[in-house]
Order: structure tokens, then sequence, then C-alpha cells
């Protein structure tokens, strides 16, 4: 005898819960279809309620499919479904200030976009007086994202700053592809592939009734960024780490389509390659594996000693391929100009371009008077600006022309 499946009971908000769960997890990112939904409410009445850690697990087993996703669905578990700590932060928040209150617990990562998912807006400081929000309302009602564009990075606020992260992510940056040695048919390929066509002649008895032509392969070369995280770059640098983790997540049916492979490297008083750690699906949880990585955020600069040690213990492994390196940093040397100036024509030598990423070019009456900045000059292949998103979208619109004469 069969046993009967469970039924959800009539009374209650359960099933409706579980809907705003799942469109608070659409709202995260996580693709989660009404199928899925229903399969949630089916397995919740054959598991029962008895012990949270089932209802936890039984959740997640339907609505979680990809292994990235497991730390924002922990975050937002312990949101929705009222967690006692964080029920006792909010009503920290708001609660009459105390001087003596202990500092806000740092959030953890994928913390900020759980909790976002759940309210129409991201998390704000509060705000002053009603009039106040009112003239801040009106100002950003006429063209939030426009104005967004064209502010520079180190001028922004928090809310702005992750306004312009999300928009910063959506970027691309196209390259002409690049020639390969092998072929592939064509119809009317300009070469004569002998090896296709003497197949299909061993399969008439050796005579040849048509050529097989075929054409060049293309791939796209490998990008190497040299990003500086000195103290006068970090706004920037972080700015660039959201687009570079965008950039090294990407299925190549998006943004990959036009770069190879993806090399990061910081550098402020050392070099530390972060590659490893942009690969972490979740931005915050790669953002924060930077942050533990790179120990030299807000030090000085050295530029001519890190570009000494990439060129020596990186350059043959990620720059074998014809990589673009797009160097990050405002050229303010601390150390030894003519150093620089080696290391720079060295590893010009050994990439195929060299694209300068300098945010001092927002300046009208900006001249190369530094001299790290006139050491790396004569061997850079273009100088742009890189100090908002209006920048950043001309530097996609020059590097999809094809390659011609210094643009510095």
């Amino acid at each position: 005898m069969e046993r009967p499946v469970p039924q959800m009971p009539d009374e209650g908000r359960l099933t409706d819960n579980v809907v705003h769960f799942a469109r608070a997890l659409r709202k995260a990112g996580v693709k989660v279809g009404t199928a899925q939904v229903e399969d949630a409410v089916r397995a919740l009445a054959a598991v029962g309620f008895s012990r949270r850690e089932d209802f936890y697990h039984t959740l997640r087993a339907v609505l979680i499919t990809r292994a990235e996703h497991l730390e924002l669905y922990d975050r937002l578990f312990a949101l929705f479904w009222r967690d006692p700590d964080y029920v006792a932060r909010m009503i920290h928040m708001l609660s009459p200030s105390v001087k003596k209150d202990a500092p806000p617990a740092k959030k953890k990562a994928a913390e900020r976009r759980a909790a976002e998912s759940l309210t129409n807006q991201p998390e704000m400081p509060p705000r002053g007086p009603e009039r106040e929000e009112l003239e801040i309302d009106a100002r950003f009602s006429l063209s939030e994202a426009e104005t967004l564009r064209r502010m520079d990075f180190d001028q922004m606020s928090a809310a702005e700053s992750a306004a312009a992260a999300r928009m910063v992510r959506s970027l691309r940056l196209p390259l002409p592809p690049l020639a390969s040695r092998r072929t592939r048919r064509a119809a009317h390929g300009p070469r004569v592939d002998a090896r296709a066509t003497l197949r299909t002649a061993f399969r008439r008895g050796g005579e040849v009734e048509q050529l097989v032509t075929a054409e060049p392969r293309t791939r796209y070369p490998d990008l190497v960024v040299l990003c500086d995280i000195s103290g006068s770059m970090s706004s920037y640098a972080r700015m660039m780490m959201q687009f570079l983790h965008a950039l090294s997540v990407a299925p190549r049916s998006e943004a990959r389509r036009q770069w190879g492979a993806v090399h990061a490297f910081t550098f402020g008083t050392r070099l530390t390659n972060i590659t490893r750690a942009l690969s972490r699906r979740d931005p915050d949880a790669a953002l924060e594996a930077v942050a533990r990585e790179a120990q030299d955020w807000h030090g000085g600069t050295r530029i001519g000693d890190a570009l000494e040690r990439f060129n020596k213990d990186w350059s043959r492994r990620v720059l074998t391929r014809g990589a673009v390196v797009m160097l990050i940093s405002d050229g303010l040397e601390r150390g030894d100009a003519a150093h620089l100036a080696r290391q720079a024509e060295r590893l010009a030598l050994s990439c195929r371009q060299l694209i300068w990423l300098n945010p001092l070019l927002r300046y009208e009456g900006f001249a190369p008077e530094a001299a790290g900045i006139r050491a790396l000059l004569p061997h850079v292949s273009g100088l742009y600006a890189c100090h908002s998103l209006q920048s950043l979208d001309q530097l996609a619109a020059l590097l999809a022309r094809p390659p011609g004469r210094s643009a510095a």
C-alpha cells in the first residue's frame, strides 16, 4: 500500500513566504523558476517542519543549482527567516545612538546583496531632515545614470559608488581579434587545404575534382592588468576591481568573447597576483579575498620595482600569446625614474600592446611633468583616462578601432 503524499495545510502563510523568498533570490541574482518554487512547497510538505536544519536544506536542495550561489543563499535565508542575530542588529540600528555603543559588526561576503534583495533600495545611511531628502531626490530624478557617468569616482558617496559599481560591471572593452596559425574550411578561403584536398581525392580514386580552401582562424588576446593600489589610487582601484571581476567570471558567450584569459595583479610597494581571488563567482567574496591578499593598500608607489618583479616572475607565463597589458596608475613614482623606464621598455617589448589608464587625465591642464610619467610615456601604445564611467565608455570605443599609432 502506497503511502499518501502529505498536503500543505490550508491555513498559514508558509506557501506565500516561500514564494516571496524565491522572489528575493531572483532579485539577488539567483535564477529560480516557477517549477522550482512548486517543488519546494511539495518538498516542505513531505519533509515537515520539525527542525530548522531540515527546512534549510530542503529549500537549498530545490532552489539552488550552482555552487557560487550557496553563500548568498545562506545570508538571505538568515535574513528572511528571522535570524535572531539580525533582528537584534536591526533593533540596535533603530534605537537612539549612544556614544559608548560598540562598533557595528563587519559585513560578511554577500550579506549586502542579500539585504538589498529584501528591500526596494540598497542599504543607505540615515538621511537628514525631510526637506533635504526631497532636494536630493529632485536632483537625481532628472538623470541619475547620466550624472553618475560624468562623476569622478573619487568624489562619489557610498550610495553613488554602489550604483556606479553595478554599472561598471556591465562595461565591455572590445579588441580586434588576432589571426591564428590554425585554419578552418571556408568556401572562398585564400588558402588551399592540401590535406583535406588529398583526403577527398583518395575517396574518389585519386582524382582531384575541386580544391578545398581554408581561412585562418581568429582568437582573442589575453588581458593582463597591473593595477596601482597606492593611497592616491585607492578609489579608482576599487572601481576597476569590480570591472576586472566581471571580466574574469563572465562566460565566454558574453564578455570573454572579446578577451582570452584574464590575469590581474596589484602593486603598491610590492606585486601581488590576485587572479585566483577574482575567480570567485560572488563579487563580495572576490573583493574580500583581494583585500586579504593585497596587503599594501593605501601605501606608497614603487612602479619600477613592481614592473621588474613582473618581468622576472610572470612575463613568460602570461605574455606568451600576444597578450595586451593594461597599466592602471597615476604614474607618481617614488623610486628611480631611469629604472622605471628600463622596466617599462622591457614590458612593452614583451606584450602586444601596453595601454596606460591614468585618472590624472581628468584635469584639463594635465601635463607630463612628473618624472615617472615622463619615463612611462615613450613606451605605451595608448594613454587614456579612467576616472569616470564616461571615460571608460570612451576607452571601449577607442580599443575597438584597429591598432594604429600611439594615442599618447
